[in-house]
């Protein structure tokens, strides 16, 4: 995995986060390892996760605002580089796969779910200070990085004929698996910089109302069939 072993806190938090095993094994995600997740589905997540990114653009660019070192601002702004100017391009070109197309996706109405994360988001950057905000944004940007890397290296995950091997391979690759160690880097630094021990109750609870949020857009997607 890409963490377990070099940090502190990104493993404690996730240790203890009663919903993180619901959000990393949920039945989508075990639809998309055996190919069985209807395309419905997947196409409802695929134009819900553009909005998504968008505003995670807006949760870096914030960061950014939120930082006190060049360092800190150097690190934002490749966050949201990352998202506006390659992989909102890569997902409009693998939306277009599933028969979604940029104007299609950009007049799609925000579904609850997409804002109750995204705006929890903003709002923790926008109370708390920058360890806030990576905190809420890790269970998303590592997670991903779990999900992929343990789908890619499952022997039982569907090969052949599998519609979200692409997907499977896009999170369990190389640049993703970096950016996701990258964002534990991050928070470990902030932490080791920001933190006292008495902020790890705080901290918790942010990462686990992320978590169930996460969840709940996963689940959002299988409702909507």
């Amino acid at each position: 995995m890409i963490y377990l072993n070099d940090f502190e806190l990104f493993p404690h938090l996730r240790r203890i986060s009663p919903s993180w095993q619901n959000y990393v094994a949920h039945p989508f995600v075990e639809g998309i390892r055996d190919g069985t997740l209807p395309d419905k589905a997947f196409r409802y997540y695929l134009g819900q996760d553009y909005l998504f990114l968008i505003h995670f653009a807006r949760a870096y660019a914030l960061a950014a605002y939120k930082a006190d070192s060049l360092s800190d601002i150097r690190d934002a702004a490749l966050g949201m580089s990352t998202i506006v100017d390659t992989e909102m391009a890569l997902h409009v070109e693998y939306c277009r796969d599933w028969g979604l197309d940029e104007p299609a996706i950009e007049s799609l109405t925000e579904a609850s779910t997409t804002m109750a994360y995204t705006r929890y988001v903003l709002e923790k950057g926008h109370q708390g200070d920058l360890l806030d905000l990576y905190v809420a944004l890790a269970p998303c940007v590592i997670g991903y990085g779990e999900i992929g890397a343990r789908l890619a290296a499952d022997t039982t995950a569907r090969r052949n004929g599998n519609p979200y091997s692409s997907w499977i391979e896009m999170y369990a690759g190389n640049e993703y698996q970096m950016a996701a160690r990258t964002h534990a880097q991050t928070l470990e630094r902030l932490w080791l910089r920001r933190a006292a021990k008495g902020r790890l109750e705080d901290l918790s609870q942010v990462f686990e109302e992320a978590t169930r949020l996460e969840t709940e857009f996963w689940q959002a997607a299988l409702d909507a069939v």
